[in-house]
């Protein structure tokens, strides 16, 4: 009975620290109004190069170009390029036929950060560098958003990444996911002077900084993770633009949830067992926002720790033990509160008793994950997008 309970209190402390956390920046991107851009009146003239690396991505890769061609930046300001690797060649012929660059790349173990860097390195005479996702639609007014940002001296910005499909159960849950991440480690970090978290797509750089640091970039998954690691030790702020929006495609079933997660635990750990040390000598030299990305690779996904917190209550009612039962069920309640804090009003009304009933599942997919992610490590395993028929 003791080793239980020493096991239990250790496990809570874990959870109250990780719900803390959340807690914090899930209030704090709903009270603290973030620093704004403001719009001006004579719109900045940048060279913005806009990169979709694709791979195997035949599915949705042509219409995402024809998409990106619709902005209402000035067409002789901006250059899409594609960057094609293990598409069919009917693919590279429809996107040859685009007013766009065609970048064909082949390697041996493929992954994005190759991809851009074999782009990248014999170009020049850009001011800013767009990094998409292949499924990624960006909002008609997304580059002239994030022109207006670096007009106003942000020369990282992470764009507000959202749902481009709801049509699943699980693909309104990934939303909610992506939001409750929109809202706490984006919103609420700049809202307490904290960089915001990059995400993989939908980032604006600095051309010039971002091709002499991406050189250095060699994830074979969660390259974001490893470039932001980056700019944080070189202490550079990343701003948010929560009103600079691409449209990202959602996971649509379990399958496909398991493989994306795995992908993305995998990375997680890999950042957290190379860079804990690190993290720690850069809160001794004063890099607060080093360490703090750091923390985040030592957090589980959210519904693992809502499935911790709720087992270790049922515990704690089996072994009769009321302190433990306050303390346990306050932490449910308060990451509750956090989640729904941070999910849009819009995502709210979707919830309903199917996405609920979908979770325990999710759960055990996410106890897959971490048994699975020796693979992820040193592989990059692909989540394909535009196979079920979506809805915006």
């Amino acid at each position: 009975m003791t080793g239980v309970l020493v096991v239990t209190s250790v496990v809570l402390i874990y959870l109250a620290i990780c719900t803390s956390y959340l807690f914090l920046f899930a209030i704090a991107g709903r009270l603290v109004k973030p620093v704004e851009i403001s719009e001006k009146k004579e719109k900045p003239g940048y060279k913005i190069l806009v990169l979709i690396p694709a791979y195997k991505e035949d599915n949705v890769i042509v219409e995402v170009a024809k998409q990106a061609l619709q902005q209402y930046y000035p067409q002789n300001l901006y250059e899409v390029a594609v960057i094609c690797d293990s598409l069919k060649q009917e693919t590279i012929l429809a996107l040859k036929a685009l007013p766009i660059t065609v970048v064909e790349v082949k390697f041996s173990n493929p992954t994005k950060a190759k991809a851009i860097n074999a782009t990248l390195q014999p170009l020049f005479g850009y001011d800013l560098a767009v990094v998409l996702d292949a499924d990624n639609i960006m909002d008609v007014q997304f580059l002239e958003k994030v022109s207006q940002a670096f007009a106003e001296g942000y020369t990282i910005i992470q764009g507000h990444r959202i749902a481009k499909n709801t049509n699943t159960s699980i693909a309104i849950l990934d939303a909610i996911s992506e939001e409750i991440n929109n809202h706490i480690f984006r919103k609420g970090h700049c809202a307490l002077g904290l960089p915001a978290a990059l995400i993989g797509s939908a980032m604006a750089f600095d051309f010039q900084f971002f091709k002499q640091t991406m050189a250095s970039i060699t994830a074979v998954s969660g390259f974001d993770k490893e470039l932001e690691l980056a700019i944080l030790k070189d202490r550079r702020y990343i701003y948010y633009a929560e009103d600079a929006l691409v449209y990202d495609e959602k996971v649509q079933r379990i399958v496909d949830f398991k493989k994306q997660r795995t992908r993305w635990i995998a990375a997680q750990l890999t950042y957290l067992t190379n860079n804990f040390f690190s993290g720690i000598i850069q809160l001794f030299r004063g890099n607060v926002a080093y360490f703090d990305k750091v923390f985040q690779f030592m957090l589980l996904p959210r519904l693992l720790l809502l499935g911790l917190a709720i087992g270790t209550t049922l515990l704690s009612v089996l072994l009769q033990h009321m302190p433990l039962f306050v303390f346990s069920s306050t932490l449910v309640l308060l990451l509750i509160v956090s989640l729904f804090l941070s999910i849009p009003n819009a995502l709210l009304k979707k919830i309903s008793w199917k996405e609920v009933s979908a979770m325990p599942a999710l759960f055990i997919q996410f106890i897959f994950s971490v048994l699975q992610i020796r693979k992820a490590r040193y592989t990059f395993l692909h989540t394909p997008h535009g196979e079920i028929k979506q809805n915006r």
